[in-house]
């Protein structure tokens, strides 16, 4: 007998308890069935040009034929290192494809972090915008690298846009590059394999299909196995969740959150797919000006974006004059970071649609909570578990004993979109997943009615705009400092990015420095989002008996002072 949990009351008209069973296909499949019903079809939008169902099944093709000549077998990582673009969904196709895994990755990666995930992963192949080759060829023969595939992003550019881009940026702005002998251009390798049949090596639902690195609760990334199961669970949810506001094939989904992150390639991505609705590619989010006109041109119904995305939007010079026009935005959803109740009324207004808040993870495919479409919203909650998705709230020491509603514990859940484990690494996947149930390391609690409420981090996860950052991957390379005795790193409330990086520090008897010498140095090693927003200066750090750097004392102390700089 099926069980009656608490959250089904919050569930809109027309949404079922279960999806089983779920479809036992891939996105391989649904994007060629697609093709085969309507090729001519927008699969994606990008700065004003249009990859059709039937061209990027063809093109996908192709790569994965490329793959297959340069010696690439199922199983095989393929590195990508790509903004949004199209060369990106035509990797991950490929890869797919040819029986390949693909690993999509932050472009931006230092050669520090590069070289950590390309040996965990132990990729052989790399597709890589121009601007970051020499990152790649720096630290390529210290990892498994042996073909880096090049990507200049005016290949599916408009003619006039590529035009101009070549006699105004692309040597500018580093794209034009000379290649090493033994490596090619994508432009080149897909013409010359152009006339070649694709391989054979299909996947199945239950393999492997992708490769996300994440720290889980601990601060090493470790690459997260997705399988194509768990991905066709995610965007199924997904889609049913949103059916009684996306119209199928017609409504644009806004792709702004990036294929390296799980919201972008399992949760947006999926989105798309599963409903056949086109994707409005956006490669920079952060030139503001550029996603403005975007919207304005393409005009979408699905929104999904991170809460600092939404904030700087309503700031926007254009959108506060009144001169765009937000309208069509049916569904909007904010996810990887806290939402502020102002900002859902503000966005709303403007819109006259919904805003929505989620939570989830890399380990569960993206989200497993979602606020209801059309029903109640719950202030301050992150919505309630989606169809087949199991939350229980345990105690916090022993992750056992079941709270009772409306009190605090960890988050752990159940799922069909659970995670396989952590690529290598039993040990933290045993961690991670205990009796069949995932740990998030996030605390918080169900009310009566199976809304989640996200009170605090068991562990030390920050996350500033909604990225990932693990504080002791900031604590090491701080330590690296030459002047730096200790450091303690930790996220502290902030009006833009909700959570914000900052660095206590310990420097050497004698030493002198600046909170600018420091985030220097970490801009050398780290990505910008992890670099401390704020560095403060310590003759010494809180510790236990047993000398441990007591972060919540740092945390606590920093409220203090942000309340009492808030009072008149």
């Amino acid at each position: 007998m099926a069980i009656d949990y608490p959250w089904f009351k919050s569930y809109d008209k027309g949404v079922p308890h279960t999806l089983e069973p779920y479809p036992a296909v891939t996105f391989l499949d649904v994007v060629e069935d697609a093709a085969k019903q309507k090729p001519g079809h927008p699969f994606l939008f990008f700065k004003g040009n249009t990859v059709t169902y039937g061209e990027m099944v063809r093109l996908f093709n192709v790569f994965a034929a490329a793959l297959q000549a340069n010696g690439v077998k199922k199983g095989d990582r393929v590195a990508i290192l790509l903004p949004n673009c199209p060369q990106g969904f035509i990797a991950s196709f490929g890869a797919w494809k040819a029986g390949a895994i693909p690993v999509p990755l932050n472009p931006v990666y230092t050669e520090y972090e590069l070289e950590h995930v390309l040996k965990e992963c132990s990729a052989e192949v790399a597709v890589v915008l121009t601007p970051f080759y020499a990152t790649v060829k720096k630290i390529q023969e210290r990892t498994s690298l042996r073909l880096v595939i090049a990507v200049n992003i005016k290949e599916y550019l408009p003619s006039f846009l590529a035009l101009m881009f070549t006699l105004l940026k692309e040597k500018k702005e580093g794209h034009r590059i000379k290649l090493t002998q033994n490596d090619v251009y994508l432009a080149d390798l897909m013409l010359k394999h152009a006339g070649h049949a694709a391989p054979v090596n299909k996947p199945l639902p239950g393999d492997v299909a992708l490769l996300l690195f994440s720290g889980g609760t601990t601060g090493v990334p470790k690459g997260v196995i997705l399988t194509h199961k768990c991905l066709i669970a995610e965007a199924w949810q997904l889609k049913v969740w949103n059916d009684s506001v996306l119209t199928e094939w017609d409504d644009v989904v806004m792709m702004i959150m990036p294929l390296f992150h799980v919201y972008g390639f399992a949760g947006v991505m999926g989105t798309s797919i599963m409903g056949h609705n086109p994707l409005a590619v956006v490669p920079n989010p952060r030139d503001r000006d550029d996603l403005v006109k975007t919207i304005k041109t393409v005009r979408p119904a699905y929104f999904p974006a991170v809460p600092t995305l939404f904030i700087a939007l309503l700031e926007h010079p254009a959108v506060k004059a009144g001169k765009v026009d937000f309208k069509s935005m049916k569904l909007c959803v904010a996810s990887a970071a806290p939402l502020l109740p102002e900002t859902k009324r503000r966005f709303e207004e403007l819109t006259g649609g919904k805003l929505i808040e989620g939570y989830g993870m890399t380990e569960v495919t993206a989200a497993i909570t979602l606020g209801p479409v059309e029903g109640k919203w719950t202030p301050g909650s992150a919505g309630v578990p989606l169809p087949d998705v199991i939350l229980r709230i345990v105690d916090v020491e022993t992750g056992e004993k079941d709270m009772p509603a409306g009190q605090e514990g960890e988050i752990i859940a159940q799922c069909p979109q659970m995670m396989q484990g952590y690529w290598n690494r039993p040990e933290a996947t045993a961690d991670m997943i205990r009796s069949g149930w995932l740990h998030t390391g996030d605390v918080g609690y169900l009310n009566d009615e199976g809304c989640l409420f996200i009170t605090s981090r068991k562990k030390e996860l920050i996350k500033p705009g909604g990225f990932q950052v693990w504080p002791r991957e900031v604590e090491e390379v701080i330590s690296m400092h030459p002047k730096v005795s200790e450091v303690g790193v930790a996220g502290i409330p902030d009006p833009y990015q909700v959570e914000a990086v900052k660095a206590w520090v310990v420097l050497r008897q004698g030493e002198t420095a600046t909170a600018e010498e420091i985030q220097l140095h970490c801009r050398e090693k780290l990505t910008a989002y992890k670099v401390p927003k704020h560095v403060e200066f310590r003759a010494e750090l809180p510790k236990t008996l047993v000398g441990k750097i007591l972060k919540r004392v740092l945390v606590e102390e920093e409220l203090a002072k942000q309340k009492a700089a808030a009072k008149p």
